[in-house]
C-alpha cells in the first residue's frame, strides 16, 4: 500500500512495507543520504530528523507513523547551507569525522526553534543522547550558542565550560 510523506516541503509517495523504518525510506527510497544509520536501536541520534518540528529518531520509527507528517531532513534545513545551525557548524569547524553531525544539527535546530537563547544546561539536555565518537561536544555546544546568536541577530557566542563525555573532566 503506497504511503504519502511530506519531506522537505515536497509530497512523495513510497510503496514500502508500513513497518519499514523511516530512516531506510529516506535513504534508500528517497535518496536523502544526510540522515545516517548509527545504531539501529534509537540510541545514538545519527538518524535524527524533524517530524512536525520535533527532533525524532528514524531508525526504529515505522514509516506508517510518519505518514502525513511534515518531515525535515538535514537536506531540508537549507540546501545552500544558509540555516543558522549550518552556518555555525561551518564557522566553528565543529565536525571531526562528521558522521553524527547531521543528527546533532537537527537536534540543535529543533532546540533553538523552541528555545531561542538556550543555556549550556538546556543544550546538554537537548543533545545528551546524540552521541559523538570524536567527542566534539564543546564545539557542538559552542555552535548551538552561535546558531542561536545568528538566528536572533546577536553577534556574541555564548556558553563555556566542558560538556559531558568531552574528555576534559
Amino acid at each position: 500500500m503506497p504511503i504519502s510523506l511530506k519531506v522537505n516541503g515536497t509530497t512523495r509517495t513510497v510503496d514500502v512495507p508500513p513497518d519499514m523504518p523511516l530512516l531506510w525510506v529516506l535513504r534508500d527510497e528517497l535518496d536523502l543520504k544526510g540522515t545516517k544509520f548509527g545504531c539501529g536501536a534509537n540510541r545514538c541520534g545519527a538518524c535524527t530528523v524533524h517530524i512536525n518540528g520535533v527532533a525524532q529518531r528514524t531508525c526504529t520509527l515505522p514509516v506508517s507513523r510518519a505518514a502525513g507528517a511534515d518531515i525535515t531532513t538535514i537536506e531540508g534545513l537549507s540546501p545552500v547551507g544558509a540555516h543558522a545551525v549550518q552556518q555555525a557548524w561551518e564557522e566553528l569547524d565543529v565536525p571531526q569525522c562528521g558522521y553524527c553531525q547531521a543528527g546533532q544539527m537537527m537536534a540543535a535546530a529543533a532546540l533553538i526553534e523552541k528555545t531561542p537563547k538556550p543555556t549550556d544546561a538546556q543544550i546538554d539536555t537537548a543533545l545528551n543522547t546524540n552521541l559523538c565518537r570524536c567527542a566534539t561536544y564543546l564545539r557542538i555546544r559552542a555552535a548551538v550558542h552561535r546558531a542561536a546568536a545568528i538566528k536572533t541577530g546577536a553577534g556574541a557566542v555564548g556558553g563555556s565550560g566542558p560538556s559531558r563525555n568531552d574528555g576534559e573532566d
